[in-house]
């Protein structure tokens, strides 16, 4: 057999060095099995499925003429190389939850809970607030509306959905039968994010337990979420609320809707309809009394 070119035998190594570092060995370190992979050309193992995780670009094989594998015939003592082990990856951890540490206290109080808030300093957003915006709303509230954060208006006023998204949240609970002190509502953080940016993950983290100790406390027949940012909060996802919107959730024992926020609405109008079906669904679980033609 003429000897191997020097670009050949770099091309050969490359891709033995690749196999060794995804932990197979064998077929090439014993010197039977190395000699009949040059001799007789035999096929490759295939690296297992898994193996793609490992951060190797295989190397191409250089174009040799193929020679047909041997026959093994009955009762040969030519043996066919081992095959090579499945590379296993460990499981990854689970994710902490947010609300791991959150748990229901047992007589905790709405008042409790706006006392432990205090005047909060825990993120960077009471740099820039005026008012905290704590929520609105009955007490004992069937049902709950979850948003995102305050805006401008509800910074200076210290109530939630006062402005423009607010007084189509007053549409769309009246169009259900029920006015606004009949609900409690309010957001995932308290204080006003700079020009209404969503709220980033750290501020989300200091102010959900206390969001989370007021669904506890008031312990609703349905949550609703408006918009994207309440429902990945709740739910703890990164899917777009287009993806379960309109389906009835759990979250800690309570029913979860999802749907658009007010502002979205407003921006766009042909939405409403479908908001109006899932706000059916929550009047039905409610004991509402759906009226035929009556919308927000």
């Amino acid at each position: 057999m003429p000897p191997l070119s020097e670009a050949i035998e770099k091309k050969l190594a490359a891709r033995l060095h690749y196999y060794e570092d995804l932990g197979i060995r064998q077929f090439y370190k014993d010197p039977a099995v190395r000699a009949s992979a040059v001799d007789a050309s035999p096929a490759m193992p295939v690296a297992p499925a898994a193996a793609s995780r490992v951060s190797y670009e295989e190397p191409p094989l250089p174009k040799t003429t193929s020679r047909p594998n041997p026959v093994v015939r009955s009762g040969s003592s030519q043996a066919s190389p081992a095959a090579a082990p499945a590379l296993v990856l460990p499981p990854r951890a689970a994710a902490p939850s947010l609300f791991d540490a959150v748990n229901k206290i047992p007589g905790d109080t709405l008042l409790k809970i706006r006392e432990d808030l205090g005047d909060c300093t825990r993120c960077k957003l009471h740099k820039t607030r005026k008012n905290i915006v704590f929520a609105d709303g009955n007490p004992t509230a069937e049902l709950i509306f979850v948003g995102e954060g305050p805006g401008a208006d509800e910074d200076a006023q210290g109530l939630p959905f006062v402005g423009r998204a607010g007084k189509l949240l007053n549409q769309m609970i009246e169009a259900m039968g029920m006015r606004r002190q009949d609900v409690y509502i309010c957001n995932v953080v308290k204080c006003r994010p700079p020009e209404n940016r969503l709220p980033e993950k750290d501020e989300i983290e200091k102010c959900s337990p206390f969001l989370l100790r007021q669904l506890d406390t008031i312990a609703p027949k349905v949550i609703v979420c408006l918009g994207a940012c309440a429902a990945q909060t709740l739910l703890e996802t990164n899917r777009g609320i287009s993806q379960f919107r309109g389906q009835w959730l759990d979250f800690r024992g309570h029913k979860l809707m999802a749907t658009y926020h007010p502002a979205y609405l407003l921006r766009n109008p042909s939405a409403k309809a479908e908001v109006w079906k899932d706000l059916q669904k929550v009047m039905a679980v409610l004991g509402l009394e759906v009226k035929k033609g009556k919308s927000a």
